[in-house]
């Protein structure tokens, strides 16, 4: 009798410790997710990026933009010069699918010109941050950068230089002479006639030409142009277009400086040029 209690004793005793080995493992089966925080509340992931890899930036611009951009290439006699004109220069990068850029630089009879092409997808790693706002800083950073000028103030002035001829009181001046009022207190009065042009010339870049935001580009864009003036060689102007699509930030870089110390590369027909390519970049991202 003492044998078999005892047995029933071992019975009970093994039953007991198989139960709490089993409520054990449900305790603990949070353990292997190694985030932090409690679990019993989940807070929301911020969505990854639209985009997950990059287009190879030597082969995304066709060759009859090369054409255009880089007339030089046209003017290659040699092929094996002409292909190696087309095929560009990668840039260095570790990963072609956070970052590839490309470079092209053609000289032809007129002038040198230089066409550089950068993707950048950007990826958040705070989880409380999505991919696209993380863009979104990064690409406004950008903008800041630039210091584009105040479309306000810029539309605005030759409004506002329009009131200031009547109190010069001169006939025969125009609104542009007027705005450019401190022309009339700079001298002779035999110069005052081609004094406003000349500092007319300055201003009389029209505002759709003017560094700006571009609405119809991307989620967001913008322009910028800059003349290189402060050597003694040919002036160069530089051109320069970055836009946002999600979590990509595009940036193309259009600079042309002309063979003559006397010619300055054409704004308008750089910046047609630049903004061509970049929406055709923005399908090309989208395909």
């Amino acid at each position: 009798m003492q044998r078999k209690a005892y047995v029933s004793g071992a019975a009970v005793l093994l039953a007991a410790v198989l139960a709490g080995c089993t409520g054990g493992s449900g305790v603990g089966s949070p353990a292997p997710d190694s985030k932090g925080g409690d679990t019993g509340t989940t807070a929301p992931v911020a969505q990854p990026g639209k985009y997950r890899t990059l287009p190879e930036a030597c082969g995304a611009v066709d060759h009859d933009t090369l054409d255009t951009l880089l007339p030089g290439i046209q003017e290659m006699t040699d092929e094996t010069l002409q292909e190696k004109a087309y095929a560009g220069e990668a840039t260095l990068t570790y990963d072609t699918d956070r970052r590839d850029g490309c470079d092209w630089k053609v000289a032809s009879t007129a002038a040198t010109d230089h066409l550089f092409v950068d993707f950048e997808r950007v990826v958040s790693y705070d989880n409380t941050v999505s991919d696209e706002e993380k863009a979104g800083e990064l690409y406004g950073a950008r903008q800041s950068g630039a210091d584009l000028p105040e479309p306000a103030a810029s539309a605005s002035a030759p409004a506002s230089g329009g009131a200031t001829p009547s109190p010069s009181g001169s006939p025969s001046g125009s609104p542009s002479d007027g705005a450019s009022g401190s022309a009339g207190d700079n001298g002779s009065g035999s110069g005052a006639p081609s004094a406003p042009s000349a500092t007319a010339s300055p201003s009389q870049t029209p505002a759709d030409l003017q560094p700006r935001v571009l609405d119809d580009l991307g989620d967001e864009a913008f322009l910028d142009d800059k003349l290189n003036t402060g050597s003694s060689t040919a002036q160069q102007r530089t051109v320069t277009v970055v836009f946002r699509t999600s979590n990509v930030i595009v940036t193309i870089e259009y600079s042309e400086q002309p063979t003559s110390s006397t010619d300055t590369p054409d704004s308008e027909e750089m910046q047609d040029r630049a903004q061509k390519l970049a929406r055709k970049l923005a399908s090309r991202l989208n395909d």
